[in-house]
């Protein structure tokens, strides 16, 4: 790759919502970390370098992040930019300070937080102890998308060897371990690299089945219910209301479920998998993952960026209106950014399915609130809110009622839907406060 201009020149582009240009010229000595990043091209099995990415900490600990694709990939005809808006296809540096000096579409590419935790655990180092470039770099080489990351131009040999199925229960124990702190043997560290930022904190694995790749989602110790058959059963219930969530099964190991998920970022092909780019939410919404970002998180905002993202903008924009009906319809709370995503096929990038549906039960029967701004009453996940910006969706008044009918009359039968999913009576007792509650039916504030 050849080389990116001086780590300390002041020519530089900021990544900020208003895209004002900003110019700093870094303190001389300031340590320097750096890693490549390797994609492996679009319908192709073939992975090269595309770009280096250098991360200087400041004295008063400031983490500037510069960008660099280089020269040999910007001359490829297969190049594709990794994020359009942020990381065009040109020869310049890029800086960034959000999110530690990382692009937000390389942050995608990198481990949740269940990885990040694998990650600590092997190298027995604590998350205070480590940068985001350690992250992305002990992260697994199966990623999430099209990216992996390394220290050298030229991209390591494909190593990895997926776990299957008969390997759940050790999995799983490996996974219970992590979480009470006891050691865990070197291997099982590695298989439980989740390869996906699907998922968050809960304890999960790839595995290899059936000409597929698939998250398993592990028990967890604190959970409350059997939350992988719950989430099973509302992402059925989600398909039944017409949404696109991803495919999904469970495995039954022993006196544990194991959910599958399939990864929706790859394509099996008999001389190994093909690559699909993935961006989160908060990449499209070009905001940091933090309560001070807060104010971009946004289901109007996320459908006016689906204009300018989406190779089909109309139905990506009624399905991300539909998703927040029926997130605020069963209160998935956990909403946030991170659990939306963006998948770049081969005629560009579409939303991808739905995933991590799950009712959160809530007390309060007055107001519930979503994690992303819903309209132009807040988060407050109700229908006068709801319908307050559905312009923004592309739909009329009218079309949007129809919407929240539809999914509301599929959802009322929630209940014999979650039982024919095998949710035992006691977890549909715990779940049913978050079912349409009171408040989703409110027409007007209350205190209007």
């Amino acid at each position: 790759m050849t080389s990116e201009r001086s780590a300390g020149s002041p020519q530089v582009r900021s990544n900020s919502p208003g895209g004002q240009r900003v110019r700093t010229v870094p303190s001389v000595g300031a340590p320097v970390r750096e890693a490549y990043v390797y994609i492996q091209l679009p319908g192709t099995l073939e992975t090269v370098p595309a770009a280096l990415l250098r991360v200087q900490t400041l004295p008063d600990g400031t983490q500037i992040g510069r960008f660099r694709y280089g020269d040999r990939y910007l001359q490829r005809q297969e190049a594709v930019a990794l994020d359009p808006f942020q990381l065009p296809l040109a020869r310049q540096v890029f800086e960034f300070t959000q999110l530690k000096g990382i692009p937000g579409a390389v942050r995608d590419a990198g481990p949740d937080a269940w990885g990040r935790r694998v990650i600590e655990h092997k190298l027995e180092r604590s998350a205070a102890d480590l940068q985001e470039i350690d992250y992305l770099l002990h992260g697994p080489q199966d990623g999430a998308g099209y990216l992996s990351f390394g220290l050298k131009a030229d991209p390591p040999a494909p190593k990895r060897q997926y776990n299957r199925t008969h390997q759940l229960a050790e999995l799983i124990g490996a996974s219970q371990a992590i979480e009470e702190g006891r050691p865990v043997a070197a291997h099982l560290l590695e298989q439980l690299d989740p390869g996906t930022s699907m998922g968050g904190a809960r304890p999960k694995a790839t595995i290899e089945d059936a000409q597929s790749l698939w998250l398993g989602k592990f028990p967890a110790r604190d959970d409350r219910f059997n939350l992988q058959r719950v989430e099973f059963a509302t992402l059925e219930l989600a398909r039944r209301c017409g949404l696109n969530v991803t495919q999904a099964r469970l495995e039954a190991v022993g006196d544990n479920d194991v959910l599958m998920l399939q990864r929706f970022d790859r394509d099996y092909t008999d001389k190994g998998y093909l690559r699909f780019g993935l961006v989160s939410g908060l990449t499209v919404l070009d905001c940091g993952d933090s309560h001070l970002d807060r104010e971009r998180w946004s289901y109007p905002l996320m459908a006016d960026n689906l204009r300018r993202w989406s190779d089909k903008p109309e139905a990506d924009c009624a399905e991300l209106f539909r998703r927040m009906v029926f997130n605020a319809a069963v209160t998935n709370n956990d909403d946030h950014p991170r659990n939306h995503a963006l998948l770049r096929r081969q005629k560009g990038w579409r939303l991808s399915p739905a995933y991590d549906l799950v009712p959160a039960p809530m007390v309060s029967l007055e107001r519930r609130d979503l994690a992303l701004t819903v309209g132009g009453y807040g988060r407050t996940a109700s229908i006068y809110n709801i319908l307050s910006q559905a312009g923004r969706f592309g739909l009329s008044a009218e079309e949007a009622r129809g919407q929240i009918d539809r999914i509301v009359e599929v959802v009322r039968h929630w209940r014999d839907s979650f039982f024919a999913c095998g949710v035992s009576a006691k977890d549909i007792d715990y779940i049913a406060p978050a079912i349409l509650p009171d408040c989703f039916f409110f027409e007007r504030r209350l205190d209007a």
